[in-house]
């Protein structure tokens, strides 16, 4: 645990991307097995401890530290980890007492009970110093947010044992962890692991922003962005799983499509909800999240919320590996291959018609659908490649809609910016002079500027509710946002898509906002 526990101090500690993986890859090369798989998995999200929850730390602590002083800490430093592993108290540990390893905390911390938890993590709290009990804590809870990605983790991997990182992804999510065959396969102790049979996952082939460019449609083809989200379906051996872009498994959230989806083969496409209002077209994405996360979902869930996707790609058919043929083949391949399915959980996406490249751009601008986000263009002879490949795939999204709006609430971020004020909830008018939370954006801004509204933050504090700060309504925000919908669990009937801090309006009167009825105005 120690080593880990160092490797987690220098990658808080470690801003470029770069030094971060050096650091990682350094780790996997010397660190034991099965130490390095557990951390492995901790580092990329794939570990969890059911029973060891942050309620557990809270309630271990509450045991050897005073109430108050704990509570004052935890609000000056910002983390949990970090303030318990610094409060708690420093034991007598007797000079025969070792450290316990990665895979110690592991077996422990698997075998214990919810009500068990706490003691058990202080007895191993107690075997640690303050970077240990750091450590511990992260890892844990699962809450590293020390900026590694699970893509970085994989390209660590793949770079300490001079692999491609696509060949570490298509066999990455058929493994558990602690990944004793992903070791020994790269290290050159056995083979490519075997997957026949098994519906696993693949990487996505993704895509440029278009930005100033421009296309040649007889080159590419064209067909709209859906607002949802990408996922692949797999179907090996009579089985079915529904795989995020990241390669997480959501089956559980969707059974209905995953039963639906009964031929052998691997498909790409957006995961949708119908829409009520719209003839059964898709609704908007505020839809589609009232379903995920879960790890079950109810019938009354599936009929208010009726999932399908949007397909508009094919890697496999059967067996057979398409993704070496061009887009226009797989593209015929699909067309055939759709029909074959259920049409209650699967469409194609419609490729758009279009002159030349203005009047696609008119078409695109008049695109104001819940569930369109913008355009896609697909070169034609393009292959199936895993990664972002420059010149093959372009999004072009389209532009975002703005509201000025002001200042409500203000709360500490996480990580690097656990001391400042960074995550701020704005508002809008009624047209009874009253302001409703609209959304909530923590983006946008440079690190000057962050400092500039930490310091607003504090200076212009109203009053407080727990680790929230109400401040005066007097400074405005140009929001942009990529669409705006309609939510009963908002006050003001409102939910934003992807909302960002696009100016600090430090010239606008407050009272020159927009209103709520301006954005209702907005939906889609």
């Amino acid at each position: 645990m120690l080593v880990f526990s160092e490797l987690l101090d220098r990658l808080i500690y470690t801003r470029s991307r770069n030094g971060k993986l050096t650091l990682i890859v350094q780790y996997l090369q010397l660190a034991p097995d099965p130490d390095r798989g557990w951390v492995l998995a901790a580092l990329s999200g794939e570990l969890e401890f059911p029973t060891v929850k942050i309620s557990a730390v809270r309630k271990m602590v509450a045991e050897r530290v005073d109430e108050q002083l704990y509570k004052l800490s935890r609000d000056f430093v910002g983390d949990t980890a970090e303030t318990v592993a610094l409060i708690w108290p420093e034991q007598d540990i007797a000079s025969d007492t070792k450290p316990p390893t990665v895979d110690e905390v592991v077996s422990i911390l698997m075998a214990t009970s919810r009500a068990k938890a706490p003691s058990i993590l202080a007895e191993l709290m107690d075997r640690l110093d303050s970077n240990g009990r750091f450590a511990l804590l992260k890892f844990a809870t699962g809450a590293m947010r020390i900026g590694v990605s699970a893509r970085l983790a994989k390209t660590a991997f793949a770079k300490a044992f001079d692999m491609e990182v696509e060949d570490v992804e298509e066999v990455w999510h058929a493994l558990k962890p602690p990944y004793r065959e992903l070791f020994d396969w790269a290290e050159g102790k056995s083979d490519k692991p075997d997957l026949s049979g098994i519906p696993f996952f693949r990487p996505f082939m993704l895509a440029h922003p278009l930005e100033e460019r421009t296309v040649d449609l007889k080159d590419y083809a064209a067909e709209w962005k859906w607002d949802g989200i990408r996922i692949q379906l797999s179907h090996a051996n009579g089985e079915t799983r529904l795989y995020s872009r990241g390669g997480d498994d959501i089956t559980a959230a969707f059974p209905e499509v995953a039963t639906g989806f009964d031929r052998d083969g691997v498909v790409d496409g957006e995961l949708l909800v119908r829409g009520e209002f719209q003839g059964g077209e898709a609704a908007s994405f505020n839809a589609l999240q009232q379903r995920l996360g879960r790890k079950k979902v109810s019938a009354k869930m599936m009929a208010e919320y009726p999932a399908f996707v949007r397909l508009y790609d094919i890697l496999f058919e059967q067996e057979i590996d398409l993704r070496e043929q061009s887009w226009m083949d797989r593209r015929n391949s699909l067309e055939t291959f759709v029909p074959k399915l259920n049409d209650q959980f699967f469409d194609i996406s419609t490729l758009l018609e279009a002159k030349d490249f203005d009047d696609l751009a008119q078409i695109r601008k008049g695109a104001r659908s819940a569930a369109i986000e913008g355009v896609m263009l697909k070169r034609k002879d393009s292959p199936y490649i895993a990664g972002r490949k420059t010149g093959l795939w372009y999004k072009w999204k389209r532009d975002p809609l703005v509201a000025d709006c002001v200042m409500m609430y203000a709360q500490r971020g996480s990580g690097k910016r656990s001391s400042f004020y960074s995550d701020y909830t704005f508002g809008c008018w009624t047209d009874d002079g009253e302001l409703y939370p609209v959304g909530k954006a923590y983006s946008g801004f440079t690190d000057e500027e962050l400092k500039m509204l930490d310091r607003f933050v504090r200076q212009n504090t109203i009053d407080r509710f727990g680790p929230v700060r109400e401040v005066e309504k007097t400074l405005v925000f140009e929001v942009a946002f990529d669409s705006i919908h309609e939510s009963k669990r908002h006050k003001s009937g409102l939910a934003m898509r992807f909302p960002r801090i696009s100016r600090i309006r430090t010239d606008k009167p407050a009272e020159e906002a927009d209103h709520v009825a301006t954005l209702k105005a907005m939906v889609t």
